[in-house]
């Protein structure tokens, strides 16, 4: 609403009720739902006739300024823009968007949703020290962005920064990032979806090891999820907890779940409504220091003891956003 009065149009007030089936702070994009949905409410309200795109950046500024989250448009483009059955494909840059056929269901798949039920706050910065670190890296090679540091100049690119160890991983996490959100993209635009799945667990693999957001419970989630038969697992949302997606082929699903969860129920409930912090950022760097720390994951989480969620049709966003 502040930003919406910021922005010139008038808004008198209302009467606010929210009920959310969204877990926040599970890296599933609840503060970006919330944001949208009230903008949403209002624009119907108030009849200001915005498109999803405009308030998608109305709510990135509320998110911003307001709160104090240096975060980017793409949860709230999601929310505002995604449509059920689709995956959306956005350049963060000219925003603009692409629509591509996604349901694994007709495939004979499932997406699974994992979560740790392990908190993560953007605002704790964390986040903020990731994008500074990245606009170091683009000052570094001469480029406006870490995107425009082309995937087969790579190389060249990180011999260029030299010691700079931690700009270096950055720099190494995005640009093959985005080459993988360019793989997933061919593959599903040509029916591939159970082809996704290395590639979703390339992906958490740079998150963990050269982005550094990932965390024990996450790890172990993911790692269990694959050898229990799943095509592919990623950790989703910001990080430092949170959760994680799983595509399993629809026979495997009471299987992964099983592993995942645990089989003892008490077991699945120990981190019900726990605030508990993840390690620090960095704890992954060496395999023994993370054989150590999954290992008091493994501890914690009893198998692990995370809950998942199948995944019809996404509807928290109603739609699956990649970019």
């Amino acid at each position: 609403m502040w930003a919406l009065r910021e922005e010139g149009h008038e808004v008198t007030g209302a009467d606010v009720h929210l009920n959310s089936t969204v877990p926040t702070g599970a890296g599933l994009s609840s503060s970006a739902a919330l944001e949208v949905v009230v903008a949403l409410a209002m624009n119907d309200l108030f009849a200001f006739g915005l498109g999803g795109r405009t308030l998608a950046r109305l709510c990135r500024r509320a998110e911003n300024a307001y709160v104090g989250a240096p975060t980017g448009i793409m949860d709230q483009t999601a929310s505002a823009c995604c449509a059920e059955g689709l995956a959306m494909f956005l350049d963060t840059r000219d925003l603009s968007r692409r629509q591509i056929p996604f349901d694994p269901v007709a495939e004979g798949l499932l997406l699974l949703v994992v979560d740790t039920r392990v908190k993560h706050a953007h605002s704790d910065g964390e986040y903020g020290m990731r994008r500074a670190g990245c606009e170091k890296g683009a000052a570094l090679l001469g480029v406006d962005a870490l995107r425009d540091v082309p995937y087969d100049d790579l190389d060249a690119a990180l011999a260029r920064l030299g010691d700079a160890e931690e700009v270096r991983r950055l720099v190494r996490h995005v640009v093959t990032e985005n080459r993988r959100v360019e793989k997933v993209v061919a593959l599903l635009s040509s029916g591939g979806t159970r082809a996704i799945g290395p590639v979703l667990v390339e992906g958490h693999a740079s998150l963990r090891d050269d982005f550094r957001v990932s965390c024990p419970e996450l790890d172990l989630v993911v790692d269990t999820a694959v050898k229990a038969g799943a095509l592919g697992a990623r950790m989703t949302g910001g990080g430092f907890g949170g959760s994680a997606i799983v595509l399993v082929d629809a026979a495997d699903a009471d299987t992964v779940t099983q592993a995942v969860e645990g089989p003892s129920p008490r077991r699945a409930s120990r981190l019900h409504g726990s605030s508990r912090r993840c390690l620090p950022p960095g704890h992954a760097g060496s395999p023994e220091r993370r054989r150590a720390v999954r290992g008091r994951a493994r501890e914690l989480l009893r198998g692990p003891g995370a809950r998942v969620r199948r995944v019809v049709t996404p509807a928290p966003r109603r739609g699956v956003l990649l970019g």
